[in-house]
């Protein structure tokens, strides 16, 4: 029962801001504030952008089963491809939530199940466009379910970076795995000696995180999906950040966590494509 006063109330928070947010919008409009600037123009050659438009308009939703709550970065709107991709990742979310709260049949969970996502504006160039999500679904048990995503958008060819695409090679990811594993047991060892427990439990943790990070960065593209660009200067990229979700390489409590492959790792394995996106050493 503490994880839902804690989940409810996070919850709760989070429909009251959206509410502001709502409130604001509608105070814009009939002040007669300015539409938002038209989606940039692909370059020839790239695919043409589409004319379809995605509302992007927060979500509150409250009754006695289950609560949602979804709120987006307004500027995610400028470029409708990637405003689609946003919907679909909250759409999924919702139905695979509302699809728990069916199985209930004519029961009523112990505690309201909950969907709270949060997208965010990491960054925004011509060239490089980044929304983080996240955010948790509960449906039962001692705690939500972590939800985290990374959406690298390239507004010149109208289209999402993914992982697959940007290394395409298996000594690629070989190379990004070693050097993120690598970088996780560090944090690990940190971690545990900063614990003030037995050496042999130490030990025994050690093995037990060498083995979740082993299996959770082994060289292939679905490890790695979820990342977003560091960016210098000169908004081109010096490194990507590596996001792994709780469980992925670590028990929940370690929570989510991040490793930066500087270009100079990527370079020699990113498609010909893309290279000119990144800072050259």
């Amino acid at each position: 029962m503490k994880r839902f006063a804690q989940g409810s109330f996070a919850t709760a928070v989070l429909l009251l801001a959206l509410a502001g947010c709502r409130q604001d919008g509608q105070q814009q409009e009939a002040s007669g504030a300015p539409p938002a600037p038209a989606a940039p123009q692909a370059d020839a050659g790239a695919a043409a952008p589409t004319t379809d438009t995605v509302d992007l308009a927060d979500v509150i939703e409250q009754t006695p089963s289950y609560m949602v709550g979804i709120s987006y970065p307004p500027a995610a709107a400028k470029y409708p491809g990637l405003a689609r991709e946003l919907s679909s990742y909250a759409e999924h979310a919702k139905a695979e939530l509302l699809k728990s709260v069916s199985g209930l049949g004519n029961d009523k969970p112990t505690a309201p199940y909950e969907l709270s996502l949060s997208f965010d504006m990491l960054t925004e160039t011509p060239k490089v466009v980044t929304v983080a999500v996240d955010g948790s679904s509960y449906t039962g048990g001692a705690h939500g379910q972590p939800l985290v995503g990374r959406f690298v958008w390239l507004p010149e060819q109208q289209k999402l970076l993914k992982a697959e695409d940007l290394i395409g090679t298996a000594p690629g990811w070989q190379a990004v795995s070693d050097y993120v594993e690598d970088k996780l047991l560090e944090q690990a060892m940190v971690r545990t000696q900063g614990e003030d427990i037995a050496p042999e439990e130490q030990q025994a943790q050690v093995r037990n995180l060498s083995r979740m990070i082993d299996e959770g960065t082994s060289p292939d593209a679905g490890n790695f999906s979820q990342f977003q660009p560091v960016l210098d200067e000169a908004g081109r990229i010096s490194a990507l950040r590596f996001v792994f979700p709780p469980y992925q390489v670590g028990p929940y409590s370690d929570g989510t966590q991040t490793v930066d492959v500087p270009a100079a790792v990527l370079l020699p394995h990113v498609a010909a494509s893309y290279r000119e996106l990144f800072a050259h050493p």
